[in-house]
């Protein structure tokens, strides 16, 4: 067998498998970096088949047609058409389908024949097929399109069996011939008639009577606040007694490394910069956890597309496509990968707006500052003898930055007019989550939250703590020795800045490491009033701290800066990025400090008019 590998590309629609497919045959052999002059992802992966034939495989982004209308779809169509400046032309597309969605996806494996390129068609998830009662004759349909037709489930051991063997034959080179939509959408209904069998499962007729109720246009919407209420009230009352354990459990260590070092830098450092700054921020996990494991399980029972179709209405009133709901929905986790999710938009106008108002959406990284300040100054008791008010708090926040990000992109939109893209989404049967599946995304979610842990925010709060410390105090002072050194004179210094909107010298130090990573500004004020405070334990107990020195107007104050709060500097990179304009970025930055002022300074002085000074 030649040692020259055979170069092969994986196209498909979107949601058809062929990410998973590239995993399952590629595992860890993969690289991942971005196309020359363009902000959209390369993925080339290597494996070999069972004859030791060696391929290298590009996963192409994913597209409904050749037709390109967005940055991923033309660097697909360049790449098959041989167009590409910088990628050369593959020796066989490989192109993934959806059995259980064949009228869509065939449509544009008839469009990839039709180049005339050696090709293979993959008709993926096989076993979704046959739960919903779909018979499909492969060899039929192979025989029919002049090539190589081959079952196939992605997500299973075993499951690629038949491609590996098919890329050991050598590869067909099918007729081609004039694209012709028409004639496309005629030949997929015959294809379907002639090879495809139906016989509709109680599991599809199940589906249909769930569907009369979640997606109809009063009792959908309903249902869906119903969860999403739920959601943020598992939040707290479900994460509590997790993070109370947690957080005696660091005090607990804390203590007994302190006690074993003598009084001096080494042992402050250690104490108060790395396990106090770093244990305030870890015991947030379980509730970073539990609102994953809801969005993991609505994703994975097929409730979530039935969610982004709902709401299609609500993006269109606010000058949207429904396409920007993705992105939109990816930035509560974090904005990053909703700004770049932004590149399967096909209007540069509603892109932008999406790009501008996704670092609204309430990211992860808010929720130990939301967590801290509820809990401090929110008292821990039922409403109607139901909910949780720490819970209603934390919803109401998650809303109130929903809702000002679309009065926004509605002021951004108005009076100019864009081309309509309706959405287009493929509403999965319901099923029951994978166990597998949910613990493997919540273990990919801890340990990247724990590895920011130990890396990002320790190491800025060890920069902090420095500041924090030195210089000392001069002799004969009679302050506390933090007022003395740099970030207690930095924190003075910006009192005159943020003193109108309540805040305290403390709050104004925490600002500055926040800027690199949300989630520390908790870590920052842990270590603050532990360096300043006459106790060891008061890092541990931050939030008695908070509540005795702060005002409510004070804590109501920073809620809404962190609501619109300026971005972390990698997600105001990745704007630079994904625009190519500094001036965007900067732009961003500027709008969204401009708001989050302007949201403090009206939420602090009508708390001080109602009584909360």
């Amino acid at each position: 067998m030649s040692a020259t590998p055979l170069y092969a590309a994986l196209v498909g629609n979107p949601n058809c498998g062929k990410t998973a497919l590239f995993n399952r045959l590629t595992g860890s052999h993969q690289k991942v970096a971005n196309y020359a002059g363009v902000t959209v992802e390369r993925k080339e992966g290597r494996f070999q088949t069972p004859s030791a034939r060696p391929v290298r495989l590009l996963d192409l982004p994913g597209t409904y047609s050749l037709a390109a209308t967005s940055p991923d779809e033309n660097v697909t169509r360049e790449i098959c058409l041989g167009l590409h400046r910088s990628e050369s032309v593959p020796e066989l597309l490989i192109c993934v389908v959806d059995a259980t969605n064949l009228r869509l996806h065939l449509r544009f494996a008839l469009e990839v024949r039709q180049l005339g390129r050696p090709m293979v068609i993959v008709v993926n998830m096989m076993d979704e097929a046959a739960r919903r009662g779909l018979s499909i004759d492969l060899p039929g349909l192979s025989a029919a399109l002049g090539v190589p037709v081959i079952p196939c489930i992605s997500v299973q051991r075993g499951g690629t069996a038949a491609l590996l063997k098919c890329l050991d034959a050598p590869p067909l080179t099918p007729p081609a011939g004039p694209p012709n939509a028409a004639d496309l959408h005629a030949e997929v209904r015959g294809l379907l008639a002639r090879y495809v069998q139906t016989s509709p499962t109680a599991r599809v007729l199940l589906a249909d009577r769930l569907d009369r109720a979640f997606l109809h246009p009063v009792i959908g919407p309903a249902i869906l606040l119903v969860v999403l209420f739920v959601m943020f009230q598992t939040v707290f009352s479900w994460a509590q007694p997790v993070m109370d354990l947690m957080q005696d459990g660091m005090t607990g260590f804390g203590g007994l490394v302190g006690h074993g070092l003598p009084q001096g830098v080494l042992r402050s450092l250690i104490v108060d910069a790395i396990i106090a700054g770093a244990g305030t921020v870890a015991v947030y996990l379980p509730q970073i956890l539990i609102l994953f494991l809801w969005i993991l399980a609505l994703e994975e029972s097929g409730y979530l597309p039935r969610a982004a179709f709902l709401l299609d209405r609500i993006m269109a009133s606010a000058g949207l496509s429904g396409r920007s709901f993705i992105p939109l929905l990816s930035s509560f986790a974090c904005a990053i990968p909703g700004i770049m999710a932004t590149r399967t938009i096909q209007n540069p106008r509603d892109r932008l707006v999406t790009i501008l108002i996704a670092p609204l959406m309430t990211c992860s990284a808010r929720l130990p500052v939301y967590t801290l300040l509820i809990g401090a100054f929110v008292p821990h008791r039922r409403v109607l003898g139901l909910f949780n008010l720490q819970g209603l708090v934390l919803f109401g926040l998650y809303a109130f930055a929903i809702v000002s990000g679309l009065i926004l992109a509605r002021v951004m939109t108005r009076g100019v007019t864009a081309e309509e893209h309706p959405l287009l989404m493929e509403l999965p049967l319901y099923r029951r989550p994978v166990l597998r599946n949910l613990a493997l995304g919540l273990w990919q979610r801890a340990t990247m939250f724990l590895s920011r842990v130990g890396t990002i925010i320790v190491t800025l709060n060890v920069l902090l703590w420095a500041l924090s410390s030195f210089p000392g105090p001069p002799p004969g002072a009679t302050g506390a020795a933090i007022d003395y050194s740099l970030a207690g004179r930095i924190g003075h210094w910006m009192m005159p800045l943020f003193a109108p909107i309540g805040f305290n010298w403390q709050i104004c130090v925490s600002l500055i490491p926040g800027l690199a990573a949300r989630e520390v500004a908790v870590s920052a004020l842990a270590t603050v009033y532990a360096l300043g405070a006459s106790d060891d334990d008061a890092a541990a107990r931050l939030t008695p701290l908070l509540s005795a020195h702060w005002s409510l107007a004070t804590a109501l104050s920073l809620l809404a800066w962190y609501v619109f709060a300026p971005q972390c500097l990698s997600t105001l990179a990745v704007i630079r990025r994904e625009t190519g304009s500094l001036k965007i970025a900067f732009g961003t930055a500027a709008y969204l400090f401009a708001l989050a002022y302007a949201a403090s300074l009206l939420t602090y002085q009508v708390a001080r008019l109602l009584g909360g000074a």
